[in-house]
């Protein structure tokens, strides 16, 4: 009776997403556990009991995703956990993690940065697109904040016109939690060019009321391709804010205090 009535590794998921995530993971991380669950997790252990969630299991997921090393390892430490509180909730019998030993596949870092050439040519775009129309107004001011700040993604998309102070901005919560980033005149001129919405507290904001763009995605892939700059990412962006302070002579200590 008692493993008839135990819970599935479903349930499991919906109790950790809604009684242990939320009180201790930022929204981006809460939004990235959802993310390894519904495309990942579910599907292919969704059925079984949680209490018989074996290493081979685990072994299988991971080996199934190795032609995305990434992807496979953050499953893996989004299971880790999960049934780390399965045991705190008495669901799994203590010290029986099955992830224990699956050993993570090797992670290529990616570093890529956008020669002088390539930001004039990408400035350009923005500024064609711009002028034409073509795209988005507010995800264009948002493209220049990224380059202009060396901000991540998610700091500019959540980005408050209280967290604007004078030539820096004021970031309550970050990564690494609470922080202020100088502002060049370049950036200030862009703000200055970013209309207030009575109603809406955000500097890039959304198409409902008081909410921001999260969709950034989209409009980024459409602008480099037409910039022709297919392979960067938005986060190449901040790699190549701190390329153009190392060629400018800042020091080290100097960048990571920008960054």
């Amino acid at each position: 009776r008692r493993k008839r009535t135990a819970p599935t590794v479903e349930e499991v998921c919906e109790r950790f997403m809604s009684e242990y995530v939320p009180s201790r993971c930022k929204p981006s991380t809460q939004k990235e556990y959802r993310r390894n669950i519904d495309l990942f997790i579910k599907p292919k252990l969704g059925r079984m009991k949680v209490a018989d969630v074996a290493r081979s299991d685990i072994a299988d997921i991971h080996h199934a995703h190795r032609d995305i090393p990434y992807q496979a390892n953050r499953t893996l430490g989004v299971l880790s956990v999960m049934l780390n509180q399965a045991e705190v909730w008495g669901l799994r019998q203590e010290g029986s993690n099955p992830c224990r030993h699956v050993k993570k596949y090797k992670e290529t870092k990616r570093e890529r940065y956008l020669s002088a050439e390539e930001l004039a040519r990408l400035g350009q775009t923005l500024n064609v697109l711009e002028a034409t129309g073509e795209e988005s107004l507010l995800a264009i001011h948002a493209i220049r904040l990224l380059i202009l700040t060396g901000c991540r993604l998610g700091e500019i998309q959540t980005l408050k016109w209280e967290h604007v102070q004078g030539n820096r901005l004021r970031l309550p919560d970050s990564k690494t939690g609470a922080k202020s980033v100088y502002l060049g005149p370049a950036a200030l001129d862009v703000l200055s060019k970013i209309e207030r919405l009575p109603d809406n507290p955000y500097v890039i904001t959304g198409k409902l009321p008081s909410s921001h763009l999260t969709d950034m995605q989209h409009p980024w892939r459409r602008i480099r391709k037409r910039a022709e700059l297919d392979d960067v990412r938005i986060h190449d962006l901040r790699h190549s804010f701190a390329s153009s302070a190392v060629g400018m002579g800042e020091s080290l200590p100097m960048i990571g205090k920008l960054l």
